[in-house]
């Protein structure tokens, strides 16, 4: 399976923004969603963000709910995540995934992984 390519990265001060990018060639006819997860050094992965292909309804965790918002290109299977406010604790590899799904009400990343994009939130 083609692996999603994450970019838009990089380092910001605290109270920044940044808008990550994925394209994902690699998308499924029987994908629902696309979204956004994060890992922290030492942490799990974690889900940030998905958004329907069809419909375009997001869903957000808790931790980026009114700061995030996530976008998606259907045409272009590409995927958008801009992020407003940004604090010390959002620092994290980002990740893409093409196919997400909800496994025993957790949203899951189901499709290929890419190697990410950085983010940095310091001062």
């Amino acid at each position: 399976q083609v692996q999603p390519v994450e970019s838009g990265g990089g380092l910001v001060q605290p109270g920044g923004s940044l808008r990550l990018s994925c394209t994902a060639p690699g998308r499924t006819s029987g994908s629902l969603f696309i979204g956004w997860f994060r890992q922290a050094p030492g942490k799990e992965r974690e889900f940030v963000a998905t958004i329907a292909w069809s419909s375009g309804q997001p869903y957000y965790s808790d931790s980026v709910k009114g700061r995030f918002a996530i976008a998606r290109d259907v045409a272009n299977n590409a995927a958008y995540l801009v992020m407003n406010s940004l604090k010390p604790e959002d620092t994290a590899l980002y990740f893409c995934n093409s196919d997400v799904q909800i496994r025993v009400g957790d949203w899951k990343g189901l499709g290929s992984w890419g190697r990410g994009t950085q983010v940095t939130v310091s001062s």
